[in-house]
């Protein structure tokens, strides 16, 4: 019975030294808190101290240490950024996938917005195109799109092409935002 009041006794001190080794040190106060008996800083000492968390702070940004770190608790929790957005705008991404129908879509990144196609011809037409079409900002405009065709044989394609494209995606974007209202 002693040998079993012993081994009790030792994984007690075991789990007792764990727990000792999880605070802060000695004047850390309880779970990590202030301790009471500290003294209170004079203004001199805010003023140095807030200057080298300043300075820390900025060599931990300039280091890519900012960043907070992650527990195994944040796996249950519902912590996502609410900041953090989709920066594409929806009636220049559906627009571009109309008006470029008779194109093959190779990849598409509705998150980045960029929309690759495969060659293919329009209707009437006699010359084979591929395009690019990168959606970079959230705004109904033409500064939004940018769009990169290509021919199968001579490579360039006429400026003149490319801007009724472009013009043909922004038209048709803003028919759709235009049917969109009038619900």
């Amino acid at each position: 019975m002693t040998l079993h009041r012993l081994a009790r006794a030792s994984v007690m001190c075991c789990l007792l030294a764990t727990l000792a080794g999880c605070g802060g040190g000695f004047g850390s106060g309880l779970f990590g808190g202030r301790n009471r008996d500290a003294t209170i800083p004079s203004d001199a000492q805010l003023n140095n101290k807030s200057a080298a968390d300043a300075q820390r702070a900025a060599l931990a940004k300039a280091n890519g240490d900012d960043k907070p770190r992650s527990t195994l608790f944040d796996l249950f929790s519902n912590a996502a950024d609410p900041n953090t957005t989709v920066e594409v705008n929806k009636y220049l991404w559906v627009a571009a996938q109309d008006v470029l129908n008779f194109l093959p879509i190779e990849s598409v990144d509705p998150f980045t917005g960029v929309l690759v196609t495969g060659y293919g011809t329009p209707p009437g037409g006699g010359r084979s195109y591929r395009a690019t079409v990168y959606v970079q900002d959230p705004a109904l405009d033409a500064r939004s799109l940018r769009v990169a065709l290509q021919s199968r044989g001579g490579g360039a394609v006429a400026p003149e092409t490319q801007r009724a494209v472009e013009n043909a995606i922004l038209t048709r974007a803003r028919q759709l935002r235009i049917q969109d209202a009038g619900l």
